[in-house]
């Protein structure tokens, strides 16, 4: 039997999914304010919260051309990186640093990747696609202000780094199941956006966050294929939502009320 690629499963969903995302995006704030108290009082004093993340995002490579691609590879015309899509799913580990605004995010993350390479040709106007597929685990660390509260919404920015390597990858190893060869371990820098929404059980938050990698993922040993580059990054635009538990004091007042019946 074939083996299903998650890739492809969100593929076919993926207008459906993105749909869904944007109708929650614009509606939740007007969900959050209806309510005529505010949620969670206490929320922000809580030193660590714990909850889950999903995503999806538009990746693509960024290339800068090698010196001797204008002067000697005189059959290849142009390479273009093309933009693709796919998805993420994550924990999130939340712990207070400096008062109610400044916080530490760690988010260990599975992200299913598909990026892609165009070759196009002047001697016969053909052109070839590589595309390379990859799943990576990473651990963005992200500081994350944020504003103080309106009722049950608050804005906040975060920004760190995010080390990422290939499952099947091994370190610098490189990937062989592609004509391109690339390296599995990669660093970049998140920064992001979003709003936390209070609810009366859980905080709701919808965040749109870019990535720069910052390491040049070309092997030291270039083949044809790594050939016209000098360097080559990653870069990566996601929208997540995310979900994050209420503060213990309200499992707590819950166990008391269940003892005293």
């Amino acid at each position: 039997m074939q083996a299903t690629n998650p890739w492809h499963k969100f593929y076919l969903y993926r207008y459906q999914a993105i749909g869904l995302i944007l109708i929650l995006l614009t509606t939740a704030p007007a969900v959050g304010q209806n309510y005529n108290r505010e949620n969670l009082m206490d929320y922000d004093n809580e030193w660590i919260h714990y909850g889950f993340s999903m995503g999806v995002h538009s990746s693509k490579y960024r290339i800068q051309y090698a010196d001797r691609y204008a002067t000697e590879l005189d059959s290849l015309h142009s390479v273009v990186p093309n933009n693709t899509g796919g998805w993420r799913v994550g924990f999130v580990v939340n712990m207070r640093l400096i008062d109610k605004y400044l916080d530490v995010r760690l988010l260990p993350t599975i992200g299913f990747y598909q990026n892609s390479l165009t070759y196009r040709y002047s001697f016969d106007g053909t052109q070839h696609t590589e595309v390379k597929d990859a799943t990576t685990v990473e651990l963005p660390t992200l500081i994350k202000f944020k504003s103080s509260r309106q009722g049950n919404i608050a804005i906040y920015a975060v920004a760190g780094g995010n080390p990422a390597l290939e499952v099947a990858g091994r370190g610098d190893n490189f990937d062989n199941s592609n004509n391109i060869k690339l390296r599995n371990f990669n660093v970049s820098l998140d920064a992001g956006v979003g709003f936390d929404l209070y609810f009366p059980l859980f905080k709701f938050s919808p965040e749109i966050r870019y990535t720069w990698g910052l390491r040049n993922m070309l092997p030291g040993e270039k083949g044809p294929y790594e050939e016209p580059f000098k360097r080559l990054t990653f870069e990566n635009v996601a929208f997540y939502i995310t979900f994050e538990g209420g503060p213990s004091y309200l499992r707590n007042a819950r166990k008391a009320n269940r003892k005293k019946r």
